[in-house]
């Protein structure tokens, strides 16, 4: 089980007003445990686009990062750890 360390949020600002809801962008730092596949020996971080619609909360799109390079990792989060996520980002959306 993947536990959350830290994160940071941002507002996705929408210039042009096409789309609906609110999107926020998460970086958020993973604590992976070395028998994990996702383990990485430089940390593990998501980067979460999120979606706020009428009180629902989804993923619009996520990329794993290799923490201190910024490498994008091709591994995909399972959907309990997906899940997880969402409900991290949920709870932490600013007021």
């Amino acid at each position: 089980m993947l536990t959350f360390t830290s994160y940071t949020v941002e507002n996705v600002r929408d210039p042009f007003g096409i789309l609906s809801g609110k999107r926020y962008e998460f970086v958020v730092n993973l604590d992976v445990p070395e028998d994990d596949e996702l383990y990485e020996e430089n940390g593990v971080s998501a980067r979460v686009i999120i979606k706020v619609e009428d009180e629902e909360t989804s993923i619009i799109s996520y990329d794993l990062l290799e923490t201190t390079t910024g490498r994008i990792l091709d591994f995909d989060m399972e959907e309990d750890e997906e899940a997880a996520l969402v409900l991290f980002c949920k709870e932490h959306l600013p007021a």
